[in-house]
């Protein structure tokens, strides 16, 4: 092989790895306009994680796992869910299959695009799973995780949306405290070992602990580790770092209380300076905004709600102070007042990255349940909330800047309907909670879309509660983030010195 072709493949290889998986186009014909915008290509594969739901015998577990139709996308394609072969603790159950069982079966393994895929499991030994989708599966694959526990610590509804592997994770909202009892969860979906960072950020700083230090995940396994394994100190507020030093995880922390149920806590954002957290529930009774600074220097930050009138300043709350290094927990009470409402963080001044999450607490007395919404990025082109039930979907959609124009699509049910779509316009600096779209002959579960039309970032999160009473406080809270079912592939010229020996 000689070096003119060495280097046109060396050249087409460095283009596929920055286009991520999307397809490659042919060149322009010389003397074509090749300026503008990179174009928008379907991504061709997506790798999802989703920890171990849970430990308690009670624990019953579902998963729906859906994606859009999306224009462009290949024609073939698959997707599926799978046990993560090397759980940590596994032992041999003598059926020659490393303690496997049936494991080797996918639990979701969706049919076509459009239409929900579910699967279920129960007890407290349900193992994470690894997930990959190719094809027509892969742009904009969503898997949401739900889990009801009936009594014990953590009770109540925790969900979470299965999350792509990466390397780096930060968690404000953590806790060590007497009631609390944590897990850090991370998932390797690849050939080879991850190592794994662990650090730990309290009032006064880092925590010091060396047990945190080179967790080893797996190939296609899992560990869940312990926080007051890392730390002998007692905080009521943590930031969790997760930095990986080789490979890539998925992460995200289980937070249970003894008195106040639990849910997932899932990665905030990565560290900015203006911060939304959208979806804060209308009756919610307690809301606690926990903060992280991670850099050298201190952030102040100015507090606003954005409710359905606009955006309003918490009385006693105007500002918060976040030292450099340090997590920083402040008490909002029932800020949103019986309103639906979003957190919006500003700078005072000059801009510090910080990292946040809210801590939201709904009933009362013994019926209190707990969940957690982390900043997050915009909507973007488009985001999917999964496994949303004909009552029990509550959808929040939150416009901090200019006012938004918002298409919501109704998926296919899982096992009947029709899709439906609603337009909405959501007025600048202010919170909706919208009439959730129902599929036409709903059966089974669906799938919600948001996808934005016109005017400024759009926020969006889903709230979901179970459908038997109305009445309990149960809930969960997921943020909807960009789904990154497309991929920006940059316009390039011909360059024939490329190929020069």
């Amino acid at each position: 092989m000689n070096r003119t072709t060495l280097s046109l493949i060396a050249a087409t290889t460095a283009l596929a790895a920055v286009t991520g998986f999307a397809a490659l186009s042919a060149p322009a014909a010389p003397g074509a306009d090749t300026t503008g915008t990179a174009a928008r290509l379907p991504v061709e594969r997506t790798s999802l994680t989703c920890p171990a739901p849970s430990t308690s015998d009670l624990a019953e577990t579902s998963y729906t796992s859906f994606t859009p139709v999306t224009k462009g996308a290949d024609d073939k394609g698959e997707a599926e869910l799978r046990a993560a072969t090397a759980e940590s603790g596994t032992e041999d159950d003598g059926k020659g299959d490393g303690g496997k069982g049936n494991d080797d079966k996918p639990v979701v393994q969706p049919e076509k695009p459009g239409t929900p895929a579910t699967g279920e499991t129960s007890g407290g030994d349900a193992p994470a799973l690894v997930g990959t989708a190719e094809g027509r599966f892969a742009p904009g694959w969503t898997v949401q995780q739900t889990t009801e526990v009936a009594a014990g610590t953590g009770r109540g509804l925790l969900g979470v949306n299965c999350a792509a592997p990466d390397t780096e994770f930060w968690f404000p909202g953590a806790s060590t405290s007497a009631d609390r009892t944590d897990y850090v969860h991370l998932t390797n979906p690849d050939d080879s070992a991850a190592v794994v960072d662990i650090e730990l950020y309290g009032k006064d700083g880092a925590l010091e602990s060396t047990v945190g230090e080179g967790v080893t995940v797996p190939p296609h396994g899992a560990e869940a580790i312990l926080l007051s394994t890392l730390t002998d100190e007692q905080q009521t507020d943590l930031t969790v770092h997760v930095s990986v030093r080789s490979g890539r995880v998925g992460a995200a922390v289980q937070a249970l209380d003894d008195k106040i149920g639990g849910d997932w806590l899932t990665a905030a954002t990565d560290p900015a300076g203006n911060l939304v957290l959208p979806g804060i529930p209308k009756d919610a009774t307690v809301v606690r905004l926990v903060l992280f600074a991670p850099g050298d220097t201190d952030a102040d930050l100015k507090v606003q709600l954005a409710s359905p009138s606009g955006l309003i300043t918490p009385a006693g709350h105007e500002t918060v102070h976040v030292k450099a290094g340090m997590t920083t927990g402040v008490d909002l009470g029932d800020v949103t007042r019986g309103e639906a409402g979003s957190l919006v963080l500003t700078p005072t001044g000059r801009s510090v990255p910080v990292v946040a999450a809210v801590r939201v607490v709904r009933g009362k007395g013994g019926e209190q349940e707990t969940a957690f919404i982390p900043a997050t990025s915009p909507v973007g082109a488009r985001a999917t909330a999964a496994d949303n039930r004909a009552k029990g979907s509550t959808l929040s959609l939150a416009a901090p800047g200019e006012t938004a124009k918002v298409k919501v699509t109704a998926s296919a049910g899982s096992e009947g309907g029709t899709e439906v779509s609603k337009t909405y316009t959501i007025k600048g600096g202010t919170t909706q909670n919208v009439e959730v779209p129902v599929p036409g002959g709903l059966k089974g579960t669906y799938a919600l879309t948001v996808e934005p039309v016109s005017g400024g970032p759009l926020y969006a999160a889903r709230t979901l509660t179970p459908t038997e009473d109305d009445d309990v406080s149960a809930f969960t809270v997921q943020t909807l983030p960009d789904d990154r079912g497309t991929v920006a592939v940059p316009e390039a010229e011909q360059d024939l010195s490329v190929l020069q020996p």
